[in-house]
């Protein structure tokens, strides 16, 4: 056959066939090395890149742009590389997923079964470039399958060995690691805990405060005025953990966590434990019960029969105190005060505020609310206090997330180091596998919570307030907060107001708006308007 005919039907044939176009997943648990100008994401890239070129004849071309994922676990599919290349794939701009190792796009079976179900939907394939199979066979793939069955196998059997001994080390009232909790350290020896005493009076001054206010938000208001934030230690390569700023959820965890009452929760069972306690039974079913009946949000839902718009939420200025609602009937005439807590536990004598009427505290924080769009001045200070707010919130996350990060990084280079021990015969072996289960414990705990922190960065970031937009929003605040009910105008104060303060020898009334209530309330007025 001549020469040219042969091109002719290479050609043809080239031509005739469809064209694969393969989009490449890289992957990398921590961001570790990825600064550098060759990092392992490019190594995967580039086997993969020669791969798909020595498929070329078979019509394979790899796609430019680039579905790398640094930092991000293989455990689940909250990857955004991963999430754009299967949207990529759902509208036809790539049919085949060449990956260097399996494990690289999931160590999960049934988050494979779902990446499977959306390529199969699309006529898509999926190609692993160093182990011999592929899905474009039905043999590559049952071999696939087994492969992660067996992993996934492996895996269940670890965390089964960690939760068995985890459980056994519980009944016997033993502290199994973890993060330390405030009133506590961990003994010289280590493998249990004894009482830090300054921190133990702190963990009963809150307790006692959640049960004078009876709500969570005065005591985390509290606790941040007086500059309490959460256990802070170092771990034992030296640096800094915890330290973080009280919030709702960990103030309600701090409250209902066992240890404090000499006890170990494991699988929702309670054992005796071997720490000294730090709480008194009586002040731990106290509080067990202010919980319950105010429910999880922690007081936002407790009964408010005499419409207190402002309840738990005023400070005495005078004192720096907290300030109660009370009232008193005669006859048919019901009067209101905000009282000072000093004062009335106290004497009257030991504040000079006392008390202030209810109806005309109230009237002045909506005059207050009211002003905001009205005085220049007051709009640049409520701006202030958010600006505020959103830097020292977001300085707070950004302390957990390098926390976690860190962490991430030691126990990968943990795991790595005991991998190679694994499949050696011995003790080693067995002494390795039950290290990497508490590890692979700990590390997704990691991953949760950072995952967790990101959003809650986002969400942060998603809270910036024009004040154009907070001068539209209450624009028609009058109208707005006439034809509410007592209930909502109640909901509506907490969400926008985070604390107010009462100078009684003068009358001043100090207001501290709450970003994340301002930032709601402008994007309601823009919902409305559109």
């Amino acid at each position: 056959m001549p020469a040219d005919k042969r091109e002719r039907d290479t050609r043809t044939l080239a031509s005739s066939r469809p064209v694969v176009r393969c989009a490449i997943y890289t992957r990398k648990s921590t961001d570790e090395g990825l600064d550098q100008s060759f990092n392992t994401l490019d190594a995967q890239r580039e086997a993969a890149e020669a791969f798909v070129n020595s498929q070329r004849h078979e019509g394979w071309t790899a796609l430019p742009q680039k579905y790398d994922d640094g930092g991000f676990t293989g455990a689940n599919m909250d990857r955004p590389a991963l999430q754009r290349m299967l949207s990529d794939i759902e509208s036809g701009d790539a049919n085949c997923v060449v990956v260097y190792k399996v494990d690289r796009l999931t160590r999960s079976l049934l988050d494979f079964s779902r990446i499977m179900e959306v390529l199969d939907k699309r006529g898509a394939t999926f190609v692993s470039v160093t182990q011999q199979f592929n899905t474009t066979s039905s043999l590559g793939r049952l071999t696939l399958n087994i492969l992660l069955s067996f992993a996934q196998f492996e895996r269940e059997m670890i965390s089964e060995r960690t939760r068995d001994k985890m459980r056994a080390a519980r009944r016997k009232g033993k502290w199994v690691g973890g993060n330390l909790v405030l009133g506590y350290d961990v003994t010289p020896q280590g493998g249990g805990l004894i009482v830090n005493q300054d921190e133990a009076q702190r963990v009963r001054e809150i307790y006692r405060l959640y049960l004078e206010y009876g709500s969570l938000i005065p005591v985390v208001q509290e606790l941040d005025r007086r500059g309490w934030q959460m256990k802070a230690w170092t771990t034992r390569e030296g640096r800094g953990a915890g330290g973080s700023p009280f919030t709702k959820t960990t103030l309600h965890n701090m409250l209902t966590n066992a240890i404090y009452a000499g006890k170990v929760e494991f699988g929702g069972e309670i054992y005796a434990g071997e720490q000294e306690r730090i709480v008194d039974d009586d002040t731990w079913n106290r509080v067990q019960e202010t919980l319950n009946r105010n429910g999880r949000r922690g007081g936002r839902n407790v009964r408010n029969k005499y419409g207190a718009l402002l309840k738990g939420m005023v400070r005495c200025a005078s004192c720096d105190a907290g300030m109660i609602h009370t009232y008193v009937q005669k006859k048919n005439t019901l009067y209101r005060y905000y009282v000072c807590v000093k004062a009335h536990q106290r004497g009257w004598n030991k504040c000079p505020t006392k008390s202030v009427s209810a109806p005309t505290l109230e009237g002045a924080v909506v005059q207050h609310i009211r002003g905001i769009c009205r005085n220049p001045e007051m709009l640049g200070e409520v701006m202030r206090q958010i600006a505020e707010q959103h830097a020292g919130r977001r300085s707070g996350l950004e302390k957990e997330q390098s926390v976690a990060e860190r962490e991430l990084e030691k126990l990968a280079h943990e795991i790595t180091g005991l991998a190679a021990l694994v499949n050696t015969p011995g003790a080693a072996s067995r002494s390795a596998t039950d290290r990497l289960a508490d590890l692979h414990e700990r590390t997704a705990l990691l991953e949760r919570q950072l995952a967790q922190v990101r959003r809650q960065l986002r969400d942060v970031d998603a809270e910036r307030v024009d004040a154009t937009d907070l001068q539209r929003a209450l624009e028609h605040f009058d109208p707005l907060w006439e034809h509410m009910s007592v209930w909502e105008q109640e909901q509506f104060v907490h969400t926008l107001v985070e604390q107010i303060r009462y100078e009684g020898t003068t009358g001043t009334v100090t207001v501290g708006f709450r970003s994340s209530g301002i930032r709601s309330l402008c994007q309601h007025a823009t919902e409305q308007q559109s």
